[in-house]
């Protein structure tokens, strides 16, 4: 039964109706209309959802850097005395530098190390710059790792002629 009122969304409910057959009575009448398919509204992730952080960093294992042969070490030739990443050891006597600051034997006897006065190469732009900046006076003090050669056994030295 259409008595004729109309929604009104501003007043927030139904005017009421002029009819005679509704007097003093709001009814809200709602006409349905043919049957409409909902538009559904399809949504997507705007951000993707936020991954964890973590430290992962730090693991990896160690390089083995330091000493492989000790003081009083039997060493052949070739065998490597110390690996380091910066000059901590270096070379002495009998001993050589590889490609990675390693130090190796050039002849087979006894690993020995001392604390020698150092004194750069004037080639080496780093080690003079930092034997300049030193005071006057003082002196820089580096180990050195030497390999003393073994005596070969059955050989003599000539003393005198008869």
């Amino acid at each position: 039964m259409n008595h004729g009122c109309v929604w009104r969304p501003e007043r927030r409910g139904c005017q009421p109706c002029a009819c005679p057959v509704a007097k003093g009575f709001h009814l809200v009448t709602t006409l349905l209309g043919p049957a409409q398919v909902a538009s559904l509204a399809v949504r997507y992730a705007s951000k993707k959802t936020g991954g964890s952080s973590k430290n992962l960093g730090g693991k990896s294992p160690g390089k083995r850097f330091g000493l492989k042969k000790m003081e009083g070490h039997y060493v052949h030739a070739g065998n490597i005395l110390a690996t380091q990443r910066h000059f901590r050891w270096h070379p002495g006597a009998h001993v050589g530098l590889g490609r990675k600051k390693y130090l190796y034997a050039l002849e087979e006897g006894t690993v020995r190390f001392t604390k020698e006065v150092y004194v750069p190469s004037p080639n080496n732009v780093e080690a003079v710059d930092l034997v300049t900046r030193l005071p006057k006076g003082a002196v820089l003090y580096k180990t050195f790792v030497h390999v003393v050669p073994a005596k070969p056994e059955g050989t003599f030295k000539l003393v005198a002629m008869l």
